[in-house]
């Protein structure tokens, strides 16, 4: 299952930097999790400020 962002993001990028798979990338309103490549670590909703990085459902 992979992480999703919510529309809280506020494009910091903070979460960019700790993603191993580059799943994460900018998108039109926010930054985006791309679920082909995010493998469920958890390491972008550890440091998202907004914790806007929520696990999909």
């Amino acid at each position: 299952m992979a992480y999703v962002i919510s529309d809280a993001c506020v494009s910091c990028g903070t979460c960019v930097g700790e993603c191993p798979n580059e799943a994460i990338h900018e998108g039109p309103d926010h930054y985006v999790i791309d679920p082909n490549k995010c493998v469920d670590c958890g390491s972008c909703a550890s440091v998202c400020p907004t914790d806007s990085i929520t696990p999909a459902e």
